[in-house]
C-alpha cells in the first residue's frame, strides 16, 4: 500500500473513531433501529418468494383455492415492511438529528473557550460556516445516509444469497460484473471527498466575506466599497461553484458508470434466464424471483453509489469539524490550580514581562515591563497608540501568556489560577462596548447573570444610564438590535459601565471608560466611578489626560516600556513624553474653548 493510501485509510479510521464517540450515549436506540432495519429488510427479501408461488401455482386451476392465501401473505409482508420501515426511519433520523446537534454543540463550546490568538488567524465567518454548513452535511449522512447505507447493504447481501439459491449459474455471471461497480466507487470516492472539502473551504471563504462586510456595513457604504466587496464576494461564490461543479461532475460520472454496468448486467441476466426457461432448466416463477432479486441487487448497488458520494462529502465536512475540535487553546487552566479567595483586593505585580502578539512575533508589545500595584491603588496607563497599554489588560485577563516574566495576583502567579476564577476578580469597561442582540435588561445582566431586575436598575442609575433607558420605547425591555445599532456610542458605553457596577469585582479595568460621553454625563459617570473605585484596585487606560488627574500614580508608556511614573504635577515638572502629551492636549482644549467663546460673541456669526 502506498503512503497516500495509508494516509487516506488512517484518516477514514480517525473520522469513524471520532464520530463513534457521539453514538455511544444512544446505544439502545441504535439497537432498536437495527432490529427494525433487519425485520423490514428481511420482509422485503421474502417478498419475491411469495411472488414466485403466485406465478408458478396461482394460475393453475388445481391450485386456484390457494391464490387467496398467497395474496394475503403478500399483504401481510407489505404491512410488516411498512411498519418497520417507518420505525427504522424515525429512529435513525432521530439519531442523526441528535448526534449532529451534539457535534454542533461540542464544536461551539470548544471554540468559545479558544484564546484570542486563535481568532487572529481564523475568521469568525469560517467558524460559522463549519458550525452550520458542515454540520448540516454531516447530518444528511448520519441520519438518512446511514439508514440507507445499512438497509442497502442488508438488501444487497441478502439478495445476493437468494440469487445463489435461486440460480447459481446466473449469479456467477452477476458476480463477474460486481468488481466493475465496486472499483469505481473506491477510486472516485477519494476524489469526491477531496473535492467536497475544497468546495466547503470555498463556501466558508464567501461566508467570511459576507459576515465581515455585514458587520461593518456603515463603513463599507461610507467609503463606497459596495462594488469592491460585491466583486470579492462574487469571485468567492464563483470559486465555490467551480469547486462544486468539479465535485458534481465526478459524482455524475460515478453514477453513470455504475448504472451502466448494473443495468447491462440485468439485461444480460434476463436474456440468459429466458434461455433457461425455454430449455426447461427454470420455471417462469423462478425466473421472476431471480429477476426481482437482481433488481433489488441493482437498485441497492446504485443507491450505495449515490450514498457513497454523499458520505465522501460528509467525510470532508467532518474533517473540517475535527480540525476545529483538535485545535487547542494556548491559554488553559492548570491541572492543579492554586486556591484564591474570590472578591478580595490583592496586590498586582508585573515582573520583567516581555510579550509578542502571535501575529507580530518580531515586534514586542511589552519589553521587560515591571510594575507593582498596591491594593486599593488607582493606576493610570498613558502613552501614544501602540505603547502597550491594552496589552497590559490582555495579559492580566490571561487572554495571552507572556513569553518571559511573571504576572502575579496576591503573590500567586496568575498562570497557576483557574482562568474563570481569575477573570472573576476583574470588572472590565472596554473602549469598544459589545452590545448583544437582546434587550437592555439582559445586556446589563451579563455583568452578573444572577442579578435581579432591581439590582440591574440600581447599576444603570449608578452609571447614569437609567434616564436614557427609560426614554426608550419599552424601557429596560427595549430590544437594542444587533451590535446595539439603536444606541449611540455614549449610551453603549454607559451600558458597559452599568455591567461593571453590577459585576462588583475587586479590581477595575477601565479602558477610556468615559471617552464617548458628553460633558454632562461624563461628570455624572466620573463621580459614580470614583465612588465605585473606593477600596478597589483600579487600572485606567487613558488617552485624554484630563480623566487621570486624580490617579495615585500615572504610568507613562512608550514602545512597550515604562518611561516615567508619578503624579500629574510631578510628571509635568520632569518634562519628557508626558509633558509633551499634556501640552498638546491641554493647549488644544484651551484653543477649542476660546474658539467656542469667540463664535458666541455678537456680530461674529453672519447669516
Amino acid at each position: 500500500m502506498n503512503p497516500e493510501s495509508q494516509t487516506y485509510s488512517s484518516s477514514k479510521l480517525k473520522i469513524v473513531r471520532r464520530v463513534s464517540v457521539y453514538f455511544k450515549p444512544y446505544t439502545l436506540r441504535i439497537f432498536l433501529a437495527l432490529i427494525a432495519l433487519t425485520i423490514s429488510a428481511a420482509a422485503t427479501l421474502v417478498l419475491p418468494l411469495a411472488v414466485r408461488q403466485v406465478i408458478d401455482q396461482g394460475f393453475f386451476i388445481e391450485h386456484a383455492q390457494s391464490i387467496d392465501r398467497y395474496f394475503l401473505a403478500l399483504l401481510g409482508i407489505i404491512i410488516v415492511i411498512a411498519l418497520f420501515s417507518a420505525m427504522r426511519f424515525y429512529l435513525v433520523m432521530w439519531l442523526g438529528e441528535r448526534i449532529v446537534a451534539d457535534i454542533r454543540t461540542a464544536v461551539y463550546q470548544h471554540i468559545i473557550y479558544m484564546d484570542p490568538a486563535f481568532f487572529e488567524v481564523t475568521s469568525t465567518g469560517e467558524v460559522q460556516s463549519r458550525i452550520t454548513t458542515d454540520t448540516t452535511l454531516v447530518m444528511s449522512v448520519v441520519g438518512a445516509g446511514i439508514s440507507i447505507t445499512l438497509r442497502m447493504l442488508f438488501m444487497l447481501s441478502g439478495s445476493l444469497v437468494m440469487l445463489v439459491i435461486t440460480s447459481p449459474k446466473l449469479t456467477g455471471l452477476i458476480l463477474l460484473l460486481v468488481p466493475l461497480v465496486i472499483l469505481p466507487l473506491l477510486v472516485y470516492g477519494r476524489k469526491v471527498r477531496r473535492l467536497s472539502k475544497q468546495s466547503q473551504d470555498r463556501i466558508a471563504e464567501s461566508s467570511a466575506i459576507a459576515g465581515e462586510t455585514l458587520n461593518a456595513i456603515q463603513m463599507v457604504q461610507s467609503y463606497v466599497l459596495e462594488t469592491f466587496y460585491g466583486k470579492r464576494f462574487s469571485d468567492a461564490v464563483e470559486s465555490a461553484f467551480d469547486a462544486s461543479r468539479k465535485r458534481i461532475k465526478a459524482r455524475a460520472l460515478l453514477t453513470a458508470f455504475a448504472l451502466l454496468i448494473v443495468f447491462s448486467a440485468i439485461l444480460t441476466v434476463i436474456w440468459m434466464g429466458v434461455q433457461f426457461v425455454l430449455d426447461g432448466e427454470m420455471t417462469i416463477g423462478e425466473l421472476s424471483q431471480f429477476l426481482i432479486y437482481a433488481f433489488i441487487l441493482a437498485t441497492s448497488s446504485a443507491a450505495l453509489s449515490e450514498v457513497w458520494g454523499d458520505m465522501q462529502r460528509a467525510a470532508g465536512a467532518m474533517e473540517r469539524l475535527l480540525e476545529l475540535l483538535d485545535t487547542t487553546s494556548q491559554i488553559r487552566s492548570p491541572e492543579n490550580p492554586l486556591p484564591i479567595e474570590n472578591c478580595t483586593v490583592e496586590r498586582i505585580e508585573f515582573d520583567q514581562v516581555t510579550f509578542h502578539y502571535p501575529s507580530r512575533p518580531d515586534q514586542p508589545s511589552l519589553a521587560n515591563f515591571s510594575l507593582q500595584i498596591a491594593p486599593g491603588e488607582t493606576i493610570a496607563l498613558v502613552g501614544p497608540s501602540g505603547a502597550g497599554k491594552s496589552t497590559v489588560f490582555h495579559l492580566l485577563l490571561r487572554f495571552y501568556a507572556p513569553q518571559q516574566g511573571r504576572i502575579s495576583l496576591g503573590g500567586i502567579d496568575i498562570s497557576s489560577i483557574e482562568i474563570q476564577l481569575l477573570r472573576q476578580q476583574f470588572g472590565l469597561v472596554p473602549q469598544e462596548t459589545v452590545i448583544f442582540a437582546t434587550d437592555v435588561m439582559e445586556n446589563i445582566r451579563f455583568g452578573k447573570l444572577t442579578a435581579n431586575d432591581e439590582e440591574i436598575s440600581t447599576a444603570a442609575k449608578a452609571a447614569a444610564a437609567d434616564e436614557f433607558i427609560c426614554e426608550l420605547p419599552d424601557g429596560y425591555h427595549s430590544f437594542l438590535g444587533e451590535r446595539g445599532t439603536r444606541l449611540s456610542g455614549g449610551q453603549k458605553q454607559r451600558i458597559a459601565i452599568a455591567r461593571a457596577f453590577l459585576n462588583n469585582s475587586p479590581i477595575l479595568l477601565l479602558d477610556e471608560a468615559t471617552s464617548s460621553l458628553d460633558a454632562e454625563n461624563e461628570k455624572l459617570v466620573q463621580e459614580a466611578l470614583e465612588h465605585l473605585m473606593k477600596g478597589r484596585t483600579t487600572m485606567i487606560i487613558a488617552h485624554r489626560l484630563a480623566t487621570v488627574l486624580k490617579a495615585d500614580r500615572i504610568v507613562v508608556m512608550e514602545n512597550g516600556q515604562i518611561v516615567a511614573i508619578g503624579k500629574h504635577h510631578q510628571l509635568l515638572e520632569r518634562g519628557g513624553l508626558y509633558a509633551r502629551l499634556a501640552e498638546l492636549q491641554f493647549d488644544q482644549n484651551r484653543s477649542s474653548a476660546i474658539s467656542s467663546e469667540t463664535l458666541q460673541q455678537p456680530g461674529l456669526i453672519k447669516p
